[in-house]
């Protein structure tokens, strides 16, 4: 597997969870699995240790050189590909400035990187690209490599975890990621007058997956594919929708070592005493701990459902709730969140920031769980609720369509501030009204199997069938 990310090495998102988990998962079935990342300059691994050093990578006109770093987690293989000229930078993707101009050549430096493992190190059956940070080594290894008996009998697999980020460059980058020009068609590398890298591992890939079956039907509609719907539906055959899974060893609440108490479907009494302990952390009233606390871990941006929030967050003030908050993004939904927070501290807590320990708190002391995304490749929080005991409402889309039933949430269609006011009132109705019914959809929920071992198992069947 090629990722730009993985837990527990760097993280922005949920990326890094499945590169996290799902290799794991795949090694507890039996698979030989490595993972090639970029050894970016906060990344602290002590116990790694170097098995290739001075390693060129050749990039269009330019020359550069990397060194490979190996360390072993829970029987997989993380190769971190260290350059200082690519990865050697305060941040990720990007800085305090914004993205870094040329993450298309970083990322080609880590295909090509990913390509060199392959010959020196661990030679795979299948080359399992994720996201548009990849999606050109699967054109390197068609374009330049096909005759290479290295990399004979080699299958590509390229993952969507987010169609709506594309890494899409200027046309002139052709030279600079050492591509010949005839590659900028319409059906191959071009997409309105810019490189499409994410483009690109969709049309070179032997196979195609995305993070759940309904978003992999979403994404080849003009609503939702991004510009590469016809794309989409040309090789529909090729698509498959594997739904993500949950990391039951870090986000269990029977174990979870970072929340106030542990408890379970069947002794639901620890979950007081973490309501408890978050109103305590957010700063929020303890008196009345029956009023329903709404719990938000997200990314603050209009995709999340931030623009339903703000149409109706005045109108929330009035309710008999309160909410905890945890994210950042778009600074017009943190400037909403500090204001609400700031005319109602009895209300609203939030906190703009990644806090995972929070995070943690946030699941297991809500009551209620809210995710109302425009869309949503798959999402792992709903799934983390539902193993806590708290109640999801997200809007009917995506992975969260596919993962929440009436038993044990609340969805809301179509997406308008009013149905999900509406889905709220339902919920709230149901929670004071009918807690004998409340209590059974939280028992139902627990019991719910989102585990990575469910979801190993069709990746295992995909590569397979790549190999017959």
């Amino acid at each position: 597997m090629v990722a730009s990310e993985a837990t527990p090495f760097a993280k922005t998102g949920g990326l890094a969870d499945v590169l996290g988990a799902l290799p794991a998962a795949l090694v507890e079935q039996g698979e030989e699995v490595a993972v090639v990342l970029p050894y970016y300059r906060s990344v602290k691994v002590p116990d790694a240790r170097l098995v290739l050093e001075g390693q060129p990578l050749w990039i269009g006109p330019g020359r550069y050189t990397c060194s490979i770093f190996e360390v072993v987690r829970r029987g997989v293989r993380y190769f971190l590909v260290a350059c200082d000229e690519f990865f050697g930078r305060p941040g990720i993707y990007g800085d305090a400035g914004g993205e870094y101009w040329d993450n298309d050549t970083r990322y080609a430096g880590l295909c090509h990187a990913a390509l060199a493992v392959a010959r020196h190190l661990f030679r795979p059956h299948i080359f399992h690209c994720h996201d548009w940070q990849t999606g050109l080594l699967p054109v390197y290894l068609r374009q330049f490599f096909s005759s290479d008996p290295t990399f004979f009998g080699i299958r590509t697999v390229f993952t969507i975890h987010n169609l709506g980020y594309q890494g899409r460059y200027p046309k002139k980058n052709l030279y600079w990621l050492g591509l010949p020009e005839w590659l900028f068609r319409s059906d191959l590398l071009e997409y309105y007058g810019e490189i499409n890298l994410l483009k690109a591992g969709l049309v070179y890939s032997d196979a195609l997956t995305t993070v759940s079956p309904t978003y992999a039907a979403e994404i080849q509609t003009p609503d939702q594919g991004f510009g590469l719907d016809g794309l989409l539906r040309a090789r529909a055959g090729a698509l498959t929708g594997i739904l993500n899974g949950v990391d039951y060893s870090v986000w269990n609440p029977e174990t979870d070592t970072a929340i106030a108490a542990n408890y379970s479907a069947t002794d639901l009494s620890g979950k007081q005493a973490c309501k408890l302990d978050l109103l305590q952390h957010a700063g929020l009233p303890t008196e009345r701990t029956e009023v329903p606390v709404i719990g938000i871990v997200s990314r603050l941006a209009s995709q999340k459902g931030f623009d339903l929030l703000a149409q109706v967050a005045y109108d929330l003030v009035n309710w008999d709730i309160r909410m905890v908050i945890l994210g950042s993004g778009e600074s017009q939904y943190e400037s909403l969140f500090r204001s609400l927070a700031e005319a109602r501290p009895d209300k609203f807590s939030v906190r703009i920031a990644y806090d995972d320990k929070l995070a943690h708190r946030i699941e297991a002391g809500s009551d209620i769980f809210l995710m109302p995304s425009r869309y949503e490749p798959c999402g792992l929080n709903q799934m983390y609720s539902l193993r806590y005991g708290t109640v999801p409402i997200v809007h009917a889309t995506g992975g969260l369509d596919d993962t929440i039933e009436a038993g044990t949430g609340f969805k809301f269609r179509p997406y308008t501030a009013d149905a999900m006011l509406g889905a709220l009132r339902e919920a709230l109705t149901r929670y004071w009204v009918d807690r004998e019914r409340w209590n059974g959809m939280i028992r139902e929920g627990m019991s719910r199997d989102f585990s990575w071992a469910a979801s190993a198992s069709p990746y295992i069947d995909l590569y397979r069938s790549l190999r017959s």
